[in-house]
């Protein structure tokens, strides 16, 4: 089996090496659309003006009326901004039926749009777990179902998933959010098996932190959503290891040293553009160096780690009413 397994790891390596040498051509984007979700900021407003510039025919959904047509004029005449709210059927086929009216064929969907909660499983509610399961795993789900015969409709289309490294890792206070990468992970895998003998390709895309806004603004979230909590979950937990957590995320070494969102968005634009797309994309060095080892590691080592980086010499105050017993 140790043999198997280093066997394995070589002919990767070799591959590896052979892609970075002999790298496989780009297609021609003239004539070709691409349906992107959740334009507003971050990598799907980055990838829809790339590609723009590439020369494809970009459809850009954004969640807010208000960047419709700040987005459109960073974007040449081929491309098209519309409302979309990938949680909402109506939405979903009003986006189908203006496809539909400019091709019979689409070059990629790209599932982009997501949202992020942090809290732990006694903080969060179940509407909050629902609408993050609504938008980071059921609305991309229903998209695809609804695009997939516009995409089986000529060989090479593709699906490109945002996914995350909390799709393969999961770390205390992401409770939902890893529930809904982990389920898009799944569903991609099983996807891209599915639609072989249509030739459909999918691709994963698995950041670690990146600088954008999902990530920003803890102290402020963390402070509203306290407020939030019911008296008994506060005093469970007190307000003391509330000051400590947030402060524990803010100065947390991975996020102050949260990556350049530029490098997810050429890992998009290579799924997009290249002839043939990887089926995982690990853009940047703490998903590959840090995440993707932690998750392979032993149980006992991983859980050490997480914890020893997720709390402090404060305990919740529940806890340490029972050690005062």
């Amino acid at each position: 089996m140790i043999l198997l397994t280093i066997l394995a790891l070589l002919l990767h390596l070799l591959y590896r090496l052979y892609r970075h040498f002999f790298p496989t051509p780009n297609i021609n984007p003239n004539g070709k659309y691409i349906f992107i979700s959740g334009c507003d900021t971050g990598f799907g407003h980055g990838l829809a003006i790339k590609l723009d510039k590439q020369g494809f025919n970009v459809l850009a959904g954004v969640f807010s009326p208000d960047n419709i047509s700040s987005l459109q004029k960073e974007l040449s005449s081929r491309a098209t901004v519309f409302r979309l709210d990938i949680t909402k059927q109506d939405d979903i086929d009003t986006a189908f039926e203006l496809v539909k009216e400019k091709t019979n064929a689409l070059h990629a969907l790209v599932n982009n749009a997501g949202i992020s909660k942090s809290g732990f499983i006694d903080w969060i509610s179940i509407e909050s777990m629902r609408e993050i399961m609504d938008v980071n795993f059921f609305g991309h789900v229903a998209i695809t179902k609804k695009l997939l015969p516009l995409l089986i409709a000529k060989r090479d289309s593709r699906v490109v998933n945002i996914c995350s490294v909390a799709g393969f890792l999961t770390v205390p206070m992401k409770s939902a959010y890893s529930a809904s990468k982990y389920a898009l992970e799944s569903f991609s895998d099983c996807l891209r098996r599915e639609m072989f003998p249509w030739s459909l390709r999918v691709s994963i895309v698995e950041p670690g932190p990146m600088r954008t806004p999902i990530i920003e603004g803890h102290d402020e979230f963390m402070n509203k959503f306290w407020s939030h909590l019911s008296e008994d979950v506060q005093a469970r937990w007190g307000e003391d290891f509330l000051r400590v957590q947030a402060k524990n995320i803010s100065e947390n070494f991975l996020y102050r040293h949260a990556e350049d969102p530029n490098k997810v968005v050429e890992a998009l634009e290579h799924a997009v553009l290249n002839s043939k797309p990887e089926i995982r994309y690990r853009p940047g060095w703490q998903s590959k160096y840090f995440f993707l080892p932690l998750s392979m590691a032993p149980v006992w080592l991983a859980d050490f780690i997480v914890n020893r980086a997720t709390y402090s010499h404060v305990k919740p105050a529940g806890v340490r009413k029972k050690h005062l017993e």
